[in-house]
């Protein structure tokens, strides 16, 4: 399922010359990587302090690891062992898929089947998945949740953007890196940035068709300084309207449909990037007030939420979760 995209505020960019970002020496500096991934571009800026492997190494190894991934968990690579499975094949499989599916089975126990990756048949129903179509019938949706219920098509997109980001994470920690923020579509971050300040995050104003990062920022967020993942799920990017209703990507396996309500967008920060794109993912599923109660009883969770409230946008944030303008 399509996140909504997290733009990023690095502070360091205007109070540090771009150089000290581009290359590593003996003072403390910042350095960046890049590269095409999973469906868009991918960055690191990490601490040079410590680390002695090169830079082109260091860019070597996080391709190596999302190409990896990509062969294992992608539904649009054809060859993918995950296409490979959901075509009905019997593919070898690999530690990536094997961990995926734990998760996902997980999760799904976790919340009660409101977040299930094996409802791939559901998603591409509705044109939302790796098939294109949309507005089934009733008969339609009934025979997508009995393929689901099988097991036997899956779409890990509600969390393998995030599980990338701990796979690189963790690859950098290796490597001997400890202040970091990466971001593939979704955010792992620790330390501080360059300035010595914490990494801040902005969530976009959650408006329909607000398809530009970082251009209407709703609000921008202080990462804890310890290793967390940060993720916003939305539904004002990725819908359609027929006979004037919207019909947004969040699909609840449970009904089978859309959900309908009036919570626009959900942030959470958990200790992993993986955790906070399914809880994320959760909470547009289940809505305002059970997201609410679902942040306040988890001791590893903070959350921000952004809703609907009789035509003007109002926030919910949970105790721990440190909004710049405040």
């Amino acid at each position: 399922m399509q996140k909504a995209t997290i733009f990023i505020q690095i502070l360091c960019r205007i109070l540090l010359p771009v150089a000290v970002l581009q290359s590593c020496g003996q003072r403390t500096e910042y350095a960046r990587l890049t590269g095409y991934a999973q469906g868009g571009l991918y960055s690191v800026i990490y601490n040079c302090d410590g680390v002695t492997v090169p830079q082109n190494e260091l860019q070597a190894g996080v391709d190596s690891i999302l190409a990896a991934i990509d062969s294992s968990l992608s539904g649009y690579n054809k060859s993918s062992i995950l296409s490979r499975y959901n075509a009905g094949e019997n593919p070898q499989t690999d530690d990536v898929f094997d961990e995926m599916m734990s998760l996902a089975h997980k999760y799904k126990v976790e919340t009660g089947g409101a977040l299930d990756c094996a409802a791939g048949p559901l998603f591409d129903i509705w044109g939302f998945g790796f098939e294109g179509d949309s507005f089934p019938d009733s008969s339609t949706v009934f025979e997508a949740k009995s393929l689901a219920a099988l097991e036997k098509s899956f779409n890990f997109n509600a969390i393998a953007q995030g599980y990338s980001c701990d796979l690189v994470a963790s690859y950098l920690r290796g490597k001997g890196v400890e202040d970091m923020l990466v971001d593939i579509g979704e955010i792992y971050c620790c330390g501080v940035n360059a300035s010595g300040n914490p990494w801040t995050i902005g969530v976009d104003s959650p408006f329909d068709g607000n398809e530009n990062p970082g251009q209407s920022l709703q609000d921008i967020v202080f990462a804890p300084e310890i290793g967390c993942g940060i993720v916003t799920s939305g539904n004002y990017r990725k819908f359609y309207v027929k006979d004037g209703k919207k019909y947004a990507h969040t699909i609840d396996p449970r009904t089978g449909y859309p959900v309908s309500h009036n919570l626009l967008s959900a942030t959470i920060i958990a200790p992993t990037s993986t955790d906070a794109d399914a809880y994320a993912t959760y909470c547009m599923v289940i809505g305002l007030d059970g997201a609410r109660k679902f942040i306040e009883s988890r001791d590893d969770l903070e959350g921000y939420l952004i809703y609907d409230d009789g035509g003007r946008m109002s926030e919910w944030h949970s105790a721990g979760f440190e909004l710049k303008t405040e």
